[in-house]
């Protein structure tokens, strides 16, 4: 995926339209992890330092449609409401469009507009729309330098539905557009793809973000420097499928854990006791595990496990445990991490390789007492000195970051859903649609 990037063209002067990923967590008006916002600082700053004039959009949630003229029912609203008697129908569709109004403030990008005021000298301003009058305002008063937030994007239908009108009046707004949302590179909206595919900007390159995600991560997973070892884990097997077989194909060894690993267990033959399940992929498991044979590839799954008799409530609970070989879990107990055989076991193959990548925890991190398994995946990772290692974003990042493992690592990707969309060898729109170096 060789992409132009905002160094390849000329910004001075132009206004330059860039799709960034400010969907931050929050709380009580507050933003809690600025680690979008630090990510997409770079871009930023360099596009204001060679004198364009900037436009940042970007999603925040899943909010109701609230500048339409008319508050739209999301489908999980409009099919509880069909579900009751016709003569509450009127009552309960009222109550869920005045707890819809809410959405403005919930959901707005104010706050993260006056943290970027804050980090960039108070040449941030806030537009309180995205195609209404308060933006077109703000976008024409902009000066060499300057820098304006619209608000959020998903406050319009036009937005996912890609509705050319949208993608037309976004245009308006630049000369140049950029993405640098790798964490939704992989959807095909209005702002991510549309925009582009459309035809109303044909210059259309990458920021700082991307190009790194392009640069690492899917140069690795094309061009992997061998021995390769890829480690999966998370909770089901069924958000995996495609990532499995992929990478079954490019990697050396492929470690398996997490709560997904007990469904590969099952599919050898072992009693997992209450540990998580999909008998419906069973049978997925048996082919990839004998596939895996085929390829004379290593494919890695725990030999013992780290056991309880039910899942922590709260998550950070104190918990009693017990270790226990794969074959002997006990039928009231489950398994909720990997344990000291398995750790070693997976560090030995990490610490042999020159490229890992990884997604997915190896058991319930969230709790002290469960998150050996995952931490030994990450300190195997750290002391891999002469390899390339890869974070795929979502809860192995947060992982990563929790527990102080982030500055060893090559690179940390910022989008979960985009990187395993890369790891199946999916073309993501949002990449796809930008311009081809010459």
């Amino acid at each position: 995926m060789n992409k132009k990037s905002i160094t390849d063209v000329d910004v001075n002067g132009k206004r330059v339209l860039v799709r960034v990923d400010f969907n931050v967590p929050m709380k009580d008006g507050k933003i809690t992890d600025e680690n979008r916002i630090m990510g997409a600082l770079p871009t930023i700053q360099y596009l204001m330092e060679h004198n364009a004039k900037v436009v940042l959009c970007s999603h925040m949630g899943k909010p109701h449609n609230i500048f339409d003229e008319k508050i739209k029912l999301n489908k999980k609203e409009k099919k509880a409401v069909e579900a009751l008697p016709a003569e509450e129908q009127a009552k309960a569709t009222a109550e869920y469009i005045e707890k819809a109004k809410g959405d403005a403030k919930k959901f707005t990008l104010k706050p993260v507009a006056d943290r970027l005021n804050q980090l960039l000298d108070n040449k941030v301003a806030f537009a309180a729309d995205v195609i209404g009058p308060d933006a077109e305002k703000k976008v024409a008063a902009l000066k060499e330098g300057e820098c304006v937030l619209l608000e959020n994007l998903r406050f319009y239908a036009g937005e996912e539905g890609r509705d050319p009108e949208f993608c037309k009046k976004l245009a308006s707004y630049c000369d140049i557009y950029v993405n640098d949302a790798f964490g939704t590179a992989h959807r095909s909206h209005a702002s991510t793809a549309a925009i582009v595919e459309q035809g109303f900007v044909k210059t259309a390159v990458c920021g700082f973000l991307i190009q790194k995600e392009l640069e690492v991560m899917a140069d690795s997973l094309e061009h992997p420097v061998h021995p390769f070892v890829a480690v999966l884990g998370g909770a089901k097997v069924a958000d995996k499928l495609n990532v499995i077989s992929n990478l079954l194909n490019k990697c050396d060894t492929l470690i398996i854990g997490g709560g997904m690993a007990y469904t590969f267990l099952k599919a050898e033959g072992y009693e997992i006791g209450k540990s998580l399940v999909d008998d419906e992929k069973l049978g997925y498991c048996k082919d990839m595990l004998q596939k895996a044979k085929d390829m004379g590839k290593k494919l890695l799954l725990p030999v013992d496990t780290v056991i309880a008799k039910d899942f922590p409530n709260p998550i950070d609970a104190l918990i009693e445990v017990k270790t226990v070989k794969v074959s002997e879990i006990p039928a009231d107990m489950e398994g909720l991490d990997i344990g000291e055989e398995t750790r070693k076991l997976f560090a030995d193959a990490i610490k042999g390789a020159k490229t890992v990548v990884w997604n997915g925890p190896m058991g319930v991190f969230e709790n002290p007492t469960l998150a050996k398994g995952t931490i030994a995946i990450a300190e195997a990772m750290a002391e891999a000195k002469d390899a390339t290692t890869i974070i795929g974003g979502g809860d192995s990042a947060a992982a990563v970051q929790q527990l102080g493992f982030a500055d060893k690592m090559t690179h940390i990707s910022t989008g979960g859903g985009a990187s395993l969309e890369l790891m199946e060898g999916k073309v993501l729109p949002g990449i796809a649609c930008l311009n081809d170096k010459d």
